[in-house]
């Protein structure tokens, strides 16, 4: 079997060393220099590594300070599925319970022929922590708070769902929630990904001042037979968020 090359190597040796912890809040990494002396490596050979992680999103760099580790919720997304796994590795806290309302412009969007919407809000935090048991003590680090908006029809299946209460925690997505209940399952998101300040409830979910620069993605999920079933707006808090997308040529 041919030997994997030392820059895949070093790569994998930091990236283990992050996931332990070694490098907190604060704390380079190691200089090009020093690993090239503590290892025995050329100079290209580290770059090449350290490249590579900033391209994972694991790790970014200071000029003039150094390389750290990026303490902030990475999720790479290609699919449905990969949205409906988000269950797998953060925390949905429901921060308003599903409720009617009137909402022009959002009824609009989902192609109503009323003005009725339901709604619900919820923060995502990561880092999960076993043995939590009170909401926002040991849920882990928050960083999006979503609005989910849903047709009355739609809205009707899951009404009486815990998981979208007031108050409610859980390892869960809305779409998780809904398709069982769907006569058709969802089979698309269109997406849109802006910059928005962060309001009074943004600011105070996420901790951050109120105007914070905030990464708004929109979408609007929509079922096979081209009807919306859901509209999501989620304002990501920039320092604990990486977003990545993998674009491939099509056949």
């Amino acid at each position: 079997m041919k030997p994997e090359p030392a820059y895949q190597v070093l790569r994998q040796r930091l990236r283990d060393e992050i996931a332990a912890g070694a490098y907190p809040e604060g704390i380079r990494l190691p200089t090009e220099s020093e690993l090239v002396a503590e290892h025995g490596l050329s100079r290209q050979t580290v770059r090449r590594a350290f490249q590579d992680l900033v391209a994972e999103g694991v790790v970014h760099r200071v000029p003039g300070r150094g390389t750290y580790a990026n303490r902030g919720y990475l999720r790479q997304l290609g699919s449905i599925e990969d949205l409906m796994s988000l269950s797998e590795d953060t925390t949905m806290e429901v921060l308003q319970g599903l409720s009617r309302r009137v909402d022009v412009t959002v009824a609009s969007r989902l192609r109503l022929e009323h003005d009725v919407v339901y709604t619900v809000v919820f923060r995502r935090l990561h880092d999960r922590r076993a043995g939590a048991q009170r909401p926002g003590e040991n849920f882990g680090v928050p960083f999006v708070v979503t609005t989910v908006h849903l047709p009355e029809s739609v809205a009707r299946l899951v009404f009486e769902s815990p998981e979208l209460a007031d108050g409610a925690v859980g390892t869960n997505t809305v779409i998780g929630v809904l398709e069982p209940h769907l006569d058709q399952p969802i089979a698309e998101a269109a997406q849109s990904i802006t910059v928005a300040p962060a309001d009074d409830l943004v600011a105070g979910a996420l901790g951050c001042d109120t105007g914070h620069p905030m990464l708004r993605v929109d979408r609007l999920y929509s079922d096979t037979t081209g009807t919306p079933v859901e509209l999501s707006v989620s304002h990501f808090l920039p320092e604990q968020y990486t977003y990545r997308v993998t674009l491939r040529r099509s056949s």
